[in-house]
């Protein structure tokens, strides 16, 4: 007799939905509050690609703007782009506050509205690399870049501790089906995967964040009330769900703490990446 082998076809990951979810949870909060204490990674990035006076610099999933405003400040020519019209907003303010230029334009990371080469670099700090496709959102940095410029990432690792307090979301909240943990865009094999085939060069240095809190439940506090990703975790628990995670991410902090005075100071691994288009 012959055995009868049923086959479970998995479905393809519904992009759209995924995407209109993430939208909502990244405007539900307000990430600007959690961005602008960031802002030293994206000064950090615009000096490692020390780009000449007037390169057309394209900013991805820009959130409030860290990485176009500490370009616009190196006198290159800047557009700052997000799915998130609020997020744009906040840059738009920050960047009028400094009387710097720069445009400012709502576009998914996924489909960008550029021509092919438009740009001499494109960067992203902290925000590409939550794509859903994120096959198609890597070949869009590379198309919009032209040959011989530079994209520059900044994206946290699975080891850090942005990327532990990711795996814990999972463990309460299930990840959509078929797409990948944002940290993937943190190890050198999945760069390596999606870039090198038309890259001459590919740069990662593993350098720490440090997030300093007055205590780890006020950064628990903060995140729950800002970021959309620990926002949106929360309001899908019940209280005793909530207590749990919290306890998970106090505990999370407690093991990585460098301080012992009752503050907080926590290193973040992320991968500083700078790829050369070929």
């Amino acid at each position: 007799m012959n055995a009868i082998i049923e086959t479970t076809e998995i479905a393809a990951p519904d992009y759209s939905a995924v995407k209109s979810k993430q939208n909502a949870a990244w405007a539900s909060g307000d990430y600007a509050k959690i961005g602008t204490t960031l802002q030293g990674v994206g000064e950090q990035l615009a000096d490692r690609l020390d780009l000449p006076a007037g390169a057309r610099v394209l900013d991805v999933a820009a959130g409030n703007g860290n990485a176009s405003l500490a370009f616009a400040r190196r006198a290159c020519r800047v557009t700052s782009t997000d799915y998130v019209d609020t997020l744009l907003a906040k840059g738009e303010r920050r960047a009028a506050a400094e009387d710097l230029s720069i445009e400012f334009q709502i576009a998914d990371a996924e489909t960008l509205p550029f021509v092919d080469g438009e740009f001499d670099a494109v960067v992203s700090t902290y925000g590409v690399m939550f794509t859903p496709d994120q096959a198609k959102a890597a070949a869009e940095l590379h198309r919009v870049c032209r040959s011989g410029g530079r994209i520059g990432l900044a994206n946290w690792t699975p080891e850090g501790f942005i990327g532990q307090m990711f795996k814990i979301i999972g463990t309460y909240i299930a990840p959509p089906q078929g797409v990948n943990s944002p940290a993937v865009w943190g190890t050198r094999t999945w760069i390596n995967e999606h870039f090198a085939d038309q890259s001459a060069a590919i740069r990662i240095n593993e350098l720490d964040f440090v997030f300093r809190y007055s205590s780890p439940g006020e950064f628990v506090d903060v995140f729950r009330a800002f970021y959309g990703p620990v926002h949106k975790a929360f309001l899908a628990l019940d209280a005793n769900g909530q207590a749990a995670l919290t306890k998970d991410f106090i505990t999370l902090i407690d093991d990585l703490n460098t301080v012992t005075d009752g503050t907080m100071r926590v290193p973040s691994t992320y991968a500083e990446i700078v790829i050369t288009k070929s």
